[in-house]
């Protein structure tokens, strides 16, 4: 089987003990942030309004509407400063760098107010405890550049193979994006069935945000910089009976019962001998146990996502 990682992809280490204290920051930071996004755009199911995208230079907002201008924001790992862009032709940066959170988000302000900019906030995070009022955070302060390009890089490669993954899909599904509560890289399929009531109970989070985010039954797949180099995890909600004792994929994915997912090491990809292809069978097969045991559409859902090859193929072919 020919190797599936393109021959200039670098999957770059990066222990989670050497950059946890930026990691947390930044955590913060991209809270602020987000909840710029959602004050200023409509819901959009599941919260895809909030989220970010990765991209050539790092995490970046859509367009959020203000005052009948457009306003996107781009955490800049190239460059490492914030970039706020206007549709009015303004464009505005916060550098980053060692500093509090509290400092960030006043330097924020006032660079929101010399843009015209006026977004009304919930000015503490989610999803978090303790969770300390971004005006009052003296506590989170650390800003590794090194660390967080190589967390970016990381996200670039992982990106990637999620989009070749989504791409096995004809039924709903979420883009590939970073959630800044959970700090986060998912994408979620959905069976097209609602699912019953979700219980909440995320810290600091009201109860009908995650009912809003899990109100369709769904399998979901993501990366959260958490364990030795970062963690892959699957799950399923409802988990369908069953689920646990399903196989999941390479050697050295398992469930985690504390967690209530799959999980598959960062390292164990980087180190295989095709990490693309690895992290596939990781996505497909914990994907297969959801969807099997829940009985879903398979047949309706499921498309190769190599579909038109041959026939681009065949109209290269023919033109020459």
């Amino acid at each position: 089987m020919p190797r599936s990682t393109p021959a200039g992809a670098v999957w770059p280490t990066l222990r989670v003990d050497t950059w946890s204290d930026t990691r947390d920051t930044l955590h913060m930071w991209s809270q602020i942030i987000g909840k710029l996004t959602m004050a200023g755009t409509p819901l959009v199911n599941h919260w895809w309004n909030v989220t970010f995208a990765v991209g050539a230079r790092g995490l970046s907002t859509g367009a959020i509407p203000v005052d009948g201008r457009l306003l996107d924001i781009e955490f800049d790992f190239a460059d490492h400063e914030l970039v706020l862009r206007v549709s009015d032709g303004h464009r505005a940066t916060v550098a980053l760098r060692p500093r509090t959170v509290a400092d960030f988000y006043a330097e924020l302000g006032h660079v929101l107010g010399r843009l015209d900019i006026v977004v009304d906030i919930e000015a503490s995070p989610n999803e978090v405890d303790p969770a300390i009022p971004f005006a009052e955070d003296t506590t989170h302060h650390s800003y590794d550049a090194d660390a967080v390009h190589l967390f970016w890089q990381q996200l670039v490669q992982i990106e990637r193979v999620f989009q070749r993954w989504r791409a096995g899909f004809a039924g709903k599904s979420s883009p590939v994006q970073f959630f800044w509560g959970s700090f986060d890289l998912a994408c979620t399929r959905f069976s097209g069935r609602p699912a019953p009531l979700h219980p909440g109970g995320a810290p600091n989070c009201a109860d009908w945000v995650m009912q809003e985010a899990y109100s369709r039954e769904c399998a979901s797949a993501g990366f959260w910089p958490g364990g030795d180099e970062g963690t892959f995890y699957a799950y399923s909600y409802p988990a369908p009976q069953g689920y646990s004792a399903r196989p999941a994929g390479p050697d050295g994915a398992q469930w985690d019962a504390a967690l209530g997912e799959f999980v598959l090491p960062y390292d164990v990809v980087r180190n295989s001998a095709d990490p693309d292809a690895t992290l596939l069978h990781f996505l497909d097969t914990t994907y297969a146990s959801a969807a099997d045991l829940a009985d879903w559409d398979r047949a309706l859902l499921d498309v190769d996502p190599h579909r038109l090859d041959r026939r681009l193929h065949l109209d290269e072919t023919t033109a020459l």
